[in-house]
């Protein structure tokens, strides 16, 4: 059964995000033959069109326009429906992010389609659709069917393959024209004011070196830094790090935080709280290093390392710089 699957590009920072590409790996798996589109929203997005056509989309279509510099509700529901009126995909796809989670609910509800939220893997069975979500704080898995004649999904960053180069695919770029009205305009950001991030976005880093209460301090954070900075990699904490003080909220990791998915996740001084394993517990491999040998950190990790963060942290690094060198 070929489908029609309309693909929002999740942008950040003037840049396309890994996910993108995951969620137009997704559409090409499940389109059988029919179309993968690829729509950008925002004001000054067109260049980030070219070259979409290798990552998997049939046709890139461009809503740029200055009402859609910021995110709202209404503004970006208007665009995308003008879009959705004209294409008429049989399944939607958004990455599970803030602006994600936001909008799909709203589509889905103008649509009267059926939705499912962080999908980490997608399955086609016959002419069925079947996606695979973690429930209670990610300890089981649900495979769900969606059955209205439009489906809504949000994709979980870090957990599809995305393509490999599909050179030869037209990938054609055309530019859609909304008229915005008054009622579209219902909300307006004035100014965003957010904590400055250095180095790589948890929610897509491959590595990440996580901090607890065990780093003591604010300071404590700097051997995991050098670790992180030596692997490339997220530097993440956990709650109570966090709640001590020894490092912003923007850097938590858990049920309350970020849910990532990193091919390795280093834990490093972390007990293992359910509500910090509630967002990394999916990671593919977990190393843990903490001096309470019965830490319960233990009990979900790959490999475990009984010691002084502070001793084997620094050791750690010292090793890996030998070797990548």
């Amino acid at each position: 059964m070929s489908r029609k699957v309309l693909v929002l590009a999740d942008i950040r920072h003037g840049k396309l995000r890994n996910v993108t590409y995951e969620m137009l790996g997704a559409a090409n798996h499940i389109a059988e033959g029919g179309e993968v589109l690829l729509l950008l929203l925002g004001h000054g997005v067109q260049d980030l069109a070219v070259g979409a056509g290798d990552a998997g989309a049939d046709k890139v279509f461009v809503v740029d326009a200055p009402e859609l510099e910021k995110y709202t509700p209404t503004a970006y529901r208007k665009a995308f429906m003008e879009a959705y009126r004209q294409f008429s995909p049989n399944v939607i796809f958004m990455s599970h992010s803030a602006i994600g989670k936001d909008l799909a609910p709203l589509v889905s509800q103008r649509l009267g389609a059926g939705q499912v939220s962080d999908a980490i893997q997608v399955e086609v069975d016959g002419a069925a659709l079947f996606f695979t979500r973690p429930i209670y704080a990610g300890k089981a898995f649900t495979r769900v069917q969606v059955k209205s004649d439009v489906v809504v999904a949000t994709i979980r960053p870090n957990n599809i393959a995305a393509l490999a180069d599909k050179a030869g695919k037209p990938g054609t770029v055309e530019t859609l024209s909304v008229a915005f009205e008054t009622q579209d305009l219902a909300t307006m950001v004035k100014e965003i004011i957010q904590k400055a991030s250095v180095g790589v976005d948890l929610t897509e880093a491959k590595i990440i070196v996580s901090g607890g209460r065990g780093v003591k301090s604010a300071e404590g954070f700097a051997p995991l830094k050098e670790l992180a900075e030596t692997l490339g990699a997220a530097v993440g904490a956990s709650r109570g790090a966090c709640d001590a003080g020894y490092c912003d909220y923007s850097m938590q990791i858990g049920q309350t935080g970020k849910v990532v998915t990193p091919d390795l996740y280093i834990a490093c001084g972390i007990s293992g709280a359910i509500q910090h394993l509630a967002g990394m517990s999916s990671s593919k491999v977990i190393v843990a290093i903490n001096k309470d040998p019965e830490a319960p950190i233990f009990q979900v990790a790959d490999y475990g390392i009984v010691g002084d963060l502070f001793d084997v942290v620094p050791m750690l690094t010292s090793e890996l710089k030998k070797a990548l060198a």
